[in-house]
Formats: structure tokens, C-alpha cells, sequence
């Protein structure tokens, strides 16, 4: 039996931590394939220091995009993030591009042709996760994580808050009883800011933040709020730390309560089942809880590189389900096709819709009428409640 009373912790870093700017910049670039070709092949990284922007991968494009375009799109990503600064400017940087066509090794294994249908675009092996701790049907810490960067950065962006800057980080740790989360027992955050902020101004700002993501009754005692507990965090950003594409994954996902396949997701197109996968485990596993199936659920889809069916899937509903494992099991797979094809048309993955999955977490959103977080949707209650006889 799995342990139902203990502590649990999960981190998030903001959009303008440097590994997130590079995710920023790789999905914008993804998206701007996408835009012109929906079939685009993507696989660009990016990496990030001291006034310096690298850009590096592979394409396949209808229409190809010149290097001075990949430059205008990285220069407009940090911009918005907030980059203006002496040592990190989204103006002043030098950006460097080493793009080139995708290999036709991989693209024939990948391709459809004749009888074959689109192969993955790799092999690998990728989780969904759902649980209902929050009503996004997430776990609480990685949630809780999230809002509170994220709440800080629209503070920063509309002026509120003077004297911050882009780069931070938070931890909220949670206690369980029952195996449910009751309170926060600790809450760490660490932001940039202006040489004329105290830790103790900071602190101010940043605790009636935290005070509101958290529900009420749950804020930790107040020797257990942790604000910039190093006293100083001026120097930031790229110029305090390189930053390279794909490198939060946990913090992308689930914050360590569900495990990972090691595959990151931003600067792939979604003919990777790093990304479209990992999207179709989430949709499915969040669907199993939201049908009342199961309080959590972990499901792992495997693939083998040009070949077009997953090659295995695993349910696990972690004694909480109310049907049989092998019959949830069933069932989703007469419900979704999952093949790198049909994920992605089920989901309608070849939009540009990646730049804003770039922070805050890909999952635990609210799909967005454009077709944005899609794999959030809750479509297959009704269904999957037919085909297994629950209420």
C-alpha cells in the first residue's frame, strides 16, 4: 500500500529562467514552421549565456524560413519575456544560427509511403498522469508552483511590481494526510531584482502572492517562507547561468509525482512522440479521472522509430480505480487511435500553438479556442463512461 501521510515537493522556474527562454524561443520557432507548413519537420535547440543566442537543428519545410527570420523570432521571444539588460539584451545579443534540413535517414523512416503509414519520429517511452487533487486534475505542488511565478510575472510585465526582473524560481512543498494535501509546509521563492530592493522588500511583495495561490487555511508558518534566501539575487538570467532547450522537463510535467520518459518537448514539431505522445498519455489519463474512474491514473505508450503503432500501453490507476485496468485500457484504445497520425489529428497537433506551452507547465491548462492545449480537453467522459458501464 502506497504511503497516505508524508511530505511532497515540486519546483518551477519562470519564463525568464534561462532553460525557459530557450524553450520560448525553440517553440516559436516550431510554431512559425507550423504556420507555413502543417507537415513541417522541427527539431531546433537553443542555447543562452552572457549576450549570446545559438541556435541549432533540424527542418523539413514547404517553405523554408531564412536564418534572419529564426533571428527576428528569437530576438521578439526574449523581448517579451523582459530581457533588456546590459549583459542580456533581446536587441543587443549576437544570435547565432546553425539550422539545416533534417536527414532523409530519419525522414524516410518517418514518412508515409505506399502502404506504410507515418512512423514515429523516434523511439521512447512517454507518461500521462491526472489525479484529483486540484481541479485542473493535477498534483497540488507543481500547481501551486506555476501560479505563483506566473502571477509574479504578470505583476512584473504591467509595472506593479518595480524592480523585479525576469529570472525566478519557486517550491512549494505540501503536507499529505489520507493522501490528500492539506497544508503547505514550506513555500520557497527566488527572483531577480534591482540593486535597490532588499531581501526583506522582496519578501513583502512576493508573500501576499503566495498568501493567494494557496488556499485558504494552508499558508506555511511564516519561518517556513523562504524568499531569496541566498539575501541577494541581482545578477540573473543568462548571465548568470547558460540555458539550453529542454532541460525542466519535471517542471514541464507533473513535478516529480508521476514519472518521466526523459524526453523533453519544446523545439520538436509533433510527428515526435516525445511531445505528441506525452500529450495523448496526459489527455487520456486525465479523462479516466474526470470519468470518475479513478482518482489517479499513470499511463506509458512505448515506440519504435518508423513504426507507425505504439508498441505497448500500461495503465496503472494505483488501487484507486473503480474498473478494471485492462478494460480502461480497452476501451481508450477504441477510442484514440494512437499512432503518431492519430494523435496528432485527434489532438489537431500541426497548429502553431507551442509558444505558450513554453512556461508555467504543459499540462493542468485551459485549452484555448485556437486549438491550444487540447490535450486538456475532458471529451471522452461520456464515451469512455458507456463503453465501461459506470455512472
Amino acid at each position: 500500500m502506497s504511503r497516505q501521510n508524508y511530505l511532497f515537493t515540486s519546483e518551477s522556474v519562470s519564463e525568464g529562467h534561462p532553460d525557459k527562454i530557450c524553450d520560448r524561443v525553440s517553440d516559436e520557432i516550431v510554431d512559425a514552421y507550423l504556420a507555413l507548413d502543417p507537415g513541417a519537420r522541427v527539431a531546433v535547440e537553443t542555447l543562452v549565456t552572457t549576450n549570446l543566442v545559438v541556435l541549432a537543428g533540424e527542418t523539413r519545410c514547404a517553405q523554408e524560413i531564412p536564418p534572419s527570420r529564426l533571428e527576428e523570432l528569437a530576438r521578439a521571444a526574449i523581448k517579451d519575456i523582459g530581457y533588456d539588460q546590459d549583459n542580456f539584451h533581446w536587441e543587443k545579443s549576437d544570435v547565432k544560427i546553425y539550422v539545416h534540413p533534417q536527414s532523409v535517414d530519419i525522414a524516410q523512416g518517418v514518412d508515409a509511403a505506399g502502404n506504410k503509414d507515418e512512423g514515429a519520429g523516434d523511439q521512447g517511452i512517454m507518461f500521462g498522469y491526472a489525479c484529483n487533487e486540484t481541479d485542473v486534475l493535477m498534483p497540488a505542488p507543481i500547481v501551486f508552483s506555476h501560479r505563483i511565478l506566473e502571477d509574479m510575472a504578470k505583476k512584473r510585465k504591467s509595472g506593479e511590481f518595480k524592480g523585479f526582473g525576469p529570472d525566478s524560481k519557486s517550491q512549494v512543498t505540501l503536507e499529505y494526510q489520507n493522501g490528500q494535501p492539506i497544508r503547505a509546509a514550506s513555500v520557497v521563492v527566488s527572483t531577480q531584482h534591482d540593486e535597490d530592493l532588499s531581501q526583506d522588500d522582496v519578501r513583502e511583495l512576493v508573500r501576499p502572492i503566495v498568501e493567494n495561490v494557496l488556499p485558504d487555511g494552508w499558508m506555511c508558518p511564516d519561518e517556513e517562507l523562504y524568499v531569496n534566501p541566498t539575501g541577494r539575487f541581482v545578477i540573473g538570467g543568462p548571465d548568470g547561468d547558460a540555458g539550453l532547450t529542454g532541460r525542466k522537463i519535471i517542471v514541464d510535467t507533473y513535478g516529480g509525482a508521476a514519472p518521466h520518459g526523459g524526453g523533453a518537448f519544446s523545439g520538436k514539431d509533433p510527428t515526435k512522440v516525445d511531445r505528441s505522445a506525452a500529450y495523448a498519455g496526459r489527455y487520456l489519463a486525465k479523462n479516466v479521472v474526470a470519468a470518475g474512474l479513478a482518482d489517479k491514473c499513470t499511463i506509458q505508450l512505448s515506440y519504435a522509430i518508423g513504426v507507425s503503432k505504439p508498441l505497448s500501453v500500461y495503465i496503472d490507476t494505483h488501487a484507486t480505480g473503480r474498473v478494471d485496468e485492462d478494460a480502461i485500457a480497452a476501451a481508450l484504445l477504441d477510442l484514440v487511435d494512437l499512432s503518431p497520425r492519430g494523435i496528432r489529428e485527434h489532438l489537431a497537433l500541426s497548429r502553431p500553438i507551442y509558444a505558450r506551452t513554453a512556461a508555467y507547465g504543459h499540462f493542468g491548462r485551459t485549452p484555448d479556442a485556437d486549438g491550444g492545449f487540447s490535450w486538456e480537453k475532458t471529451d471522452l467522459v461520456d464515451s469512455l463512461k458507456a463503453a465501461l458501464g459506470a455512472s
